[in-house]
């Protein structure tokens, strides 16, 4: 049984379901207009005011599940489901006494408060939502609506347009997206890239010579409870991918470039979460020098891959949406052909007809313990300081370990004014780290517990063992193919 966090998310895997299958059968170039009449049949309205809007909304999302090219961002607004949150940002409540003081109008410094009754009431018109009246009012009789979508948004890139409608600032958008999960709507989405790995598992079906690999999250052991980690393995393969690896062997490779970089300039900021390097880059650009050079673990494991089957392509599977902004960037090196996150992924095994919860474990065992705790806040951490006492650097770690954007956003801001007296600052967007992603099918306080579980099982203890295993090991796979 799939399990939902909402039923907004429940929709958006039925509309990429729906896509994948009618691209199995060839149909979907004809077809996909009837998506919204397949999941939205009617005759009664079930979650809007009528079928017809429901339907204009799921087709926004048909054409985000086929990785329409015409937003800007990863993200965006889908606008005729952007309009039942308040309009109004700050309003009065029963609260008010009706006071002689009226301290809230003398703080007003647009006259948007009036009085009717005795009772205070603020006039949309000329309200500028500074939230002074709020402040002021002894009895707190004055509350802020903040919209989710905004109040969840670190890079503070959306705000509200003249139509009382969302808008993405895409300079400072992170494509972390908080506001995809935050949306009690489904207004917000993020563009898939599902169409394009089904394309290559189509390619290598009939060209032998293309091996398609997927990279793994570590975070994945804490998504499909219905199946143990094995058969989602198994499963990955079954739907066509030539061999799995973990992502977290590539973090292995990041926690000894990054101990080592460390070490040479005293101060440094991990570079994994994409997301937090972004919020670096736009809003500290004084410390984008002292960003981690190192790629991140994604890329580190696609490099080795591509070292030893240099025609292979390389599609990620994790939480993350701002991976599928990640793999745009220049410093990526091409090494990603194509990201999925985990919703995407049980999309793909259903809209295939995989029954993974029926197939035999397939076993994966690449990386170390500790580059299995990535998938975690303070992961990133206990790796490096592993590496530090193995090598035996010339290091004191003295960790900032940020649990979601933000405490990050406070660790950089007093970085940047030299005021945080730590020398190593972990970033990590997502509360709970990777767990937390946008991009899973489920959430929850155990998540961090499996993740731990999950890398207690590693065969290798330290993370010098598994780089120089898998370095062996795809070295002689490329001596193999050449």
């Amino acid at each position: 049984m799939i399990l939902f966090d909402t039923d907004v998310q429940e929709l958006k895997y039925k509309v990429l379901r729906e896509v994948v299958r009618l691209e199995r059968m060839g149909k979907l170039a004809d077809g996909y207009y009837d998506i919204p009449r397949t999941i939205i049949p009617g005759p009664k309205a079930t979650m809007r005011c009528c079928i017809y809007r429901e339907r204009a909304i799921v087709e926004e999302r048909v054409r985000a599940a086929m990785g329409d090219g015409d937003t800007q961002g990863i993200v965006s607004v889908i606008d005729s489901a952007c309009d039942e949150c308040p309009v109004q940002r700050f309003s009065v409540t029963d609260a008010c006494r009706g006071c002689l003081a009226h301290k809230c109008h003398a703080a007003c410094p647009f006259d948007a408060i009036s009085y009717d009754k005795h009772k205070a009431v603020i006039d949309p018109e000329k309200c500028k939502e500074c939230g002074r009246c709020m402040k002021a009012c002894p009895y707190h009789a004055i509350i802020e609506h903040q919209r989710p979508c905004v109040a969840g948004c670190a890079a503070k890139a959306i705000s509200i347009d003249d139509q009382k409608k969302a808008m993405i600032d895409y300079d400072r958008c992170t494509s972390c997206g908080t506001c995809v999960a935050q949306c009690p709507f489904g207004a917000m989405v993020d563009k898939s890239f599902i169409l394009d790995v089904v394309h290559l598992l189509n390619e290598a079906r009939v060209n032998p010579d293309v091996h398609v690999y997927a990279v793994l999250a570590p975070a994945i052991v804490t998504q499909f409870s219905y199946a143990k980690i094995g058969q989602v393995v198994a499963g990955i393969r079954k739907l066509g991918f030539y061999r799995s690896v973990e992502a977290a062997l590539g973090a292995d490779v990041v926690a000894q470039k990054e101990a080592q970089e460390l070490a040479e300039k005293g101060f440094l900021t991990s570079s994994c979460c994409p997301s937090f390097v972004r919020y670096v880059e736009v809003n500290h650009p004084d410390l984008v020098p002292f960003i981690s050079h190192n790629v991140s673990p994604m890329v580190e494991a696609a490099l080795l891959i591509k070292q030893s089957d240099p025609g292979a392509k390389v599609v990620f599977i994790g939480p993350c949406i701002s991976k599928k902004m990640e793999i745009q960037l220049p410093k990526t090196q091409g090494a990603i052909d194509s990201v999925l996150t985990f919703e995407e992924l049980q999309a793909l095994f259903d809209g295939m007809d995989v029954q993974v919860d029926q197939l035999e474990e397939d076993p994966i065992d690449d990386a170390s313990c500790f580059g299995r705790a990535f998938a975690r806040s303070g992961g990133v951490t206990q790796a490096v300081r592993s590496v530090v006492e193995d090598e035996g650097l010339d290091l004191v770690l003295n960790p900032e370990i940020c649990n979601g954007a933000e405490s990050y956003k406070i660790a950089l801001l007093k970085a940047s004014k030299g005021k945080l007296g730590k020398n190593f600052i972990e970033g990590m967007s997502c509360v709970d780290g990777c767990v937390g992603g946008a991009g899973c099918l489920t959430h929850g306080l155990r998540s961090v517990a499996k993740v731990d579980t999950f890398s207690k099982e590693a065969s290798h203890q330290h993370v010098a063992e598994s780089v120089a295993d898998a370095e062996n090991t795809f070295s002689a796979e490329e001596n193999a193919g050449s």
